[in-house]
């Protein structure tokens, strides 16, 4: 169930536009052999932090710790470059890295899990307390007091976890470089990708078996210092991925795409919705939800963001299954309940409220479900992206409800499954078709 995707190589392509890169990652599925009650807690865990307030114009924290759906990019910083293996999550802003600031046999004395030698580049450069970037990253506190005159004041950042893991270190620019076409680097444009350089680095979220031995955060959000963000003006402020059916095997390639690429048929639209408070989030306006094409009865007022930032619904790959408002959940539990006449089985898996003995079923027919967004566009998934086998002959709803007061609904990556979704930050809308996958 839990989508881990490792991102092996990047080809660089170009077209007769201005903005004539674009970036094309194969996304590999591997199996981490998690069951479904393990993935519900992990993604309960990170829907603890998505849910979680931060002060204004901070970076939201990632989603990395609770080890689900990570996706796996190399990137390239430094000069020489220096290759590292970040997670891709665009649930977060800030890039980091975990790094050393030995000199001479780093291979004896660096500490384990970093990354990036930051003296063995000679493009390295730290942000000054006193620039306007650096009020863009959350400080440690008590925060030290900036000397503008002083040449030496680097920026510190300290990005803390749920579970009280922390990476803290100097807010850094570099020049950043990618795997070519064929194999070997081309250096972007852009050479001074804003980047935290974490010199301590603890917490199981960070540096235990949950981070699946990865050097660092890449955030794709939406906020300023995101390395969509920063890379915008080259690669037309946009980027797409399709996650195709996990359970076929071998899986087949999906891909993540940073640039306009090619030209999509049959997108649909919705608006990417604001919250001031939470900058970072992709939000999306549901309206309705039908079952069979009929419509629920579920007020609009429990899919709003309300005055304190509190509420709505974002697309998020980082997380697994599909979270909805819990007035919503109870009317789709009931909707199936009602159309399916199915057995109970025994022991069904603990976490999940509806499931279904499909044993001796020749043909299964289970209910459509759909989502009416703001803009008139239906997101219609199939029936395998919201009902999973959880045993043999066992089908369980991937649903799970948001209960917390003013909690944050998600549209998981498994619900995501068969689509094209095409996120243009330019143009501020979630475009997705069931073409352009392949």
């Amino acid at each position: 169930m839990l989508l881990i995707i490792l991102l092996t190589f990047i080809s660089t392509c170009q077209s007769t536009t201005v903005n004539h890169h674009y970036l094309r990652l194969p996304l590999l599925h591997v199996n981490p052999q998690q069951s479904p009650s393990e993935a519900v807690s992990a993604d309960t865990a990170r829907l603890s932090t998505l849910h979680r307030r931060q002060h204004p114009n901070l970076p939201v924290t990632s989603g990395a710790y609770a080890g689900a759906g990570q996706y796996f990019v190399t990137l390239h910083l430094g000069t020489p470059p220096q290759p590292l293996l970040l997670i891709a999550d665009t649930g977060s802003d800030l890039v980091w890295v975990a790094c050393s600031a030995c000199r001479n046999d780093c291979a004896a004395t660096r500490p384990r899990h970093s990354a990036f030698l930051a003296r063995h580049s000679s493009s390295y450069r730290l942000h000054h307390c006193y620039d306007p970037e650096c009020g863009l990253v959350p400080h440690p506190r008590p925060k030290r007091a900036c000397n503008k005159t002083r040449v030496h004041s680097p920026c510190r950042y300290e990005y803390s976890y749920a579970d009280g893991s922390v990476t803290n270190g100097f807010f850094a620019k570099e020049k950043t470089s990618f795997n070519s076409s064929n194999g070997g680097l081309e250096l972007l444009q852009h050479d001074s990708l804003a980047f935290g350089c974490g010199f301590e680095v603890s917490g199981p979220s960070v540096s235990g078996p949950s981070f699946n031995g990865a050097q660092g955060v890449m955030g794709l959000g939406r906020g300023p210092i995101s390395l969509v963000t920063q890379l915008g003006s080259h690669f037309g402020n946009k980027f797409s991925y399709c996650l195709k059916d996990y359970t076929i095997s071998p899986p087949p390639t999906s891909y993540l795409l940073i640039g306009a690429g090619a030209k999509k048929s049959r997108m649909r639209y919705t608006p990417l919705q604001a919250n001031p408070l939470s900058s970072t989030f992709y939000y999306i306006g549901v309206q309705n939800v039908y079952v069979d094409n009929v419509k629920l009865r579920i007020s609009p007022t429990v899919w709003n963001i309300d005055k304190k930032g509190n509420g709505g619904t974002i697309i998020d790959s980082g997380t697994t299954l599909t979270f909805l408002p819990d007035p919503a959940y109870r009317h789709v539990v009931a909707a199936f309940r009602r159309r399916v006449k199915l057995p109970t089985p025994e022991g069904a898996p603990p976490n999940f409220d509806l499931c279904y003995n499909v044993s001796g079923v020749s043909r299964l027919s289970l209910p459509r479900l759909s989502f009416k967004l703001v803009g008139n566009s239906l997101f219609s998934p199939p029936v395998g992206n919201y009902f999973i086998d959880t045993a043999e002959d066992v089908k369980c709803l991937a649903l799970q409800p948001v209960t917390s007061p003013g909690g944050l609904s998600v549209i998981g990556n498994l619900m995501q499954q068969g689509f094209l979704f095409e996120f243009d930050i330019g143009k501020s809308q979630l475009g997705f078709s069931r073409t352009g996958c392949s």
